[in-house]
């Protein structure tokens, strides 16, 4: 589960939406039951947004607190007076309250065009139980989602990233889709640095890619406009979700949606992006690829019927500009692996002089999948003017050792974790700069040496270990002085014994 901290008080947010699925769940399947709260929850977000600048506009002389440019000015949604939560909360005991839902949806689909289509509008059906509906609003109206501090997040994301763990199973899904964890996408995004330019994602899903590329933009004071935003889902509820994502964002996106996907029908087919950014379904076996034997985009070699993972690397590579950069996810077996073909692939790739950096990941870093993942980085012109020539090298960064345990299963890149990775990718790359390898951490490696190595790309192949610092405590003085302390521990342990079995016979228990 998603461990979100923070929604008003007593109990989690995900507490709260196993709650609302506990509600509902008894008379609807997953799938539906998905479609049903993540169209509240995207009302309830942009509800939350409004009413906060509401209140700022209707205490500041001259505003006008209904005028829907004030709110376009913000970036924030303008909510017709229908469609506003408060309204919908006190009408959710009423038996039209599910007509009242799709009328609010049609409102809010009337006042931007990129939403057309988008929004679920079918709460009004006989078969959804409308009791259960209105107590389904009222436990999501006691969390608080677009407020301030919730709009910097991806909260849509998030909750998708709930419904993909939750009910992957009553869905039938089979492994591969998986929610990108937000630290890593701030580490590619901070790796890429896409200030300017094409931005793409052929597997886009809720669109977590491009909240946190826009976001990096604002943050390090470039304009918004400069980048240009195109991506492409198979999955339609998926589809909806990005371009709610985007939507509630003021992020002008060409999102493109079809059943047969990115391989089969490539939407941006003439696209060349300054910028790939992506995370991939993992070792997706049923892709179509006996379809697609003779594709122009297999320059580098015929990917496995039975594996996606160098479809999408040759995908996204056909999708560069002339100098463009990638950063995506793929599961670690793509750095090693020689079935069915994969490593004559890898190697076609490696001696193109094209990868440009690897980064094993640290484990637990998913919330619905244990299988090991890494970074890759493509660049198509290594010899390009703003950097340093790195021609027939590849940087190595093993981040296994790094990562916060945010609880008892899943970890995350910190802060600072994710600024030293970035920071050493960008210093071996600049010209000018005075970048080392750090023995544990980090290799540049050469052409030749990656050959040695049957061109597999695991940086533990290549940085060696950590330097230990000698430890100068004679044997015999550390072992007495461990042995002294493992006596005082065991010491420590009878006595705690002994107040527990103390305390229990005073309850009327003995052991």
């Amino acid at each position: 589960m998603i461990n979100t901290r923070n929604c008003n008080g007593d109990l989690t947010f995900t507490s709260k939406l196993w709650q609302a699925a506990d509600k509902m769940r008894n008379n609807m399947d997953a799938a539906e039951y998905k479609h049903v709260v993540l169209g509240l929850i995207f009302l309830k977000y942009i509800s939350d947004a409004f009413s906060e600048l509401y209140q700022k506009l209707s205490n500041t002389k001259g505003a006008d607190a209904e005028d829907p440019d004030e709110y376009r000015a913000e970036n924030v949604f303008y909510v017709p007076k229908k469609a506003r939560w408060d309204y919908l909360q006190k009408n959710a005991k009423q038996p039209t309250i599910g007509k009242l839902i799709d009328d609010a949806m049609d409102e809010i689909e009337k006042d931007n065009s990129t939403l057309k289509g988008v929004l679920p509008k079918n709460y009004a059906r006989p078969a959804l139980d409308k009791q259960r509906l209105g107590e389904l609003i009222d436990l999501i109206g006691t969390i608080g989602l677009g407020d301030k501090e919730n709009r910097s997040k991806d909260i849509l994301g998030r909750v998708y990233e709930y419904f993909l763990g939750q009910f992957a199973d009553a869905e039938g899904k089979k492994g591969g889709q998986f929610y990108t964890p937000r630290s890593i996408v701030r580490l590619l995004v901070e790796m890429l640095e896409p200030y300017k330019g094409r931005v793409f994602d052929p597997c886009c899903g809720s669109g977590g890619m491009f909240v946190q590329g826009e976001k990096f933009v604002q943050i390090h004071g470039g304009r918004i406009g400069d980048i240009a935003v195109y991506g492409q889902e198979s999955n339609q509820t998926t589809w909806r979700l990005c371009k709610m994502n985007l939507a509630i964002r003021g992020i002008d996106a060409n999102i493109a949606w079809n059943n047969e996907g990115s391989f089969l029908n490539d939407v941006h087919k003439d696209l060349k992006a300054d910028f790939v950014i992506a995370n991939p379904p993992f070792n997706d076996s049923d892709w179509k690829g006996e379809l697609l034997r003779e594709d122009i985009r297999w320059k580098y070699g015929t990917p496995p019927v039975g594996n996606a993972n160098f479809a999408w690397v040759q995908h996204f590579i056909h999708h560069l500009s002339p100098t463009g950069l990638a950063g995506f996810v793929l599961a670690n077996g793509s750095m090693s692996s020689n079935t069915s073909g994969e490593g004559e692939i890898r190697k076609s790739i490696i001696e193109s002089d094209i990868v440009d950096c690897m980064v094993a990941l640290p484990s637990q870093l998913f919330y619905n999948t244990m299988i090991p993942a890494c970074l890759w980085f493509i660049a198509r012109d290594k010899k390009n003017h703003r950097f340093r020539d790195r021609r027939g090298e590849v940087l190595f960064i093993d981040a296994r050792n790094m990562g916060v345990m945010i609880d008892r299963r899943h970890r995350e890149l910190s802060d600072d974790e994710i600024i030293k990775i970035a920071g050493l990718y960008h210093t071996w790359r600049v010209k000018g700069s005075k970048y080392k390898d750090v023995a544990g951490f980090c290799k540049s490696a050469k052409l030749s040496e990656i050959q040695k190595h049957g061109h597999i790309l695991t940086p533990g192949r290549y940085v060696g270990t950590a330097e230990v610092e000698e430890d100068d405590e004679v044997f015999e003085d550390k072992m007495r002085r461990l042995t002294s302390e493992l006596s005082e521990q065991f010491n420590q342990s009878d006595k705690l014994e002994s107040e527990i079995k103390k305390n229990l016979k005073g309850l009327g228990f003995e052991i």
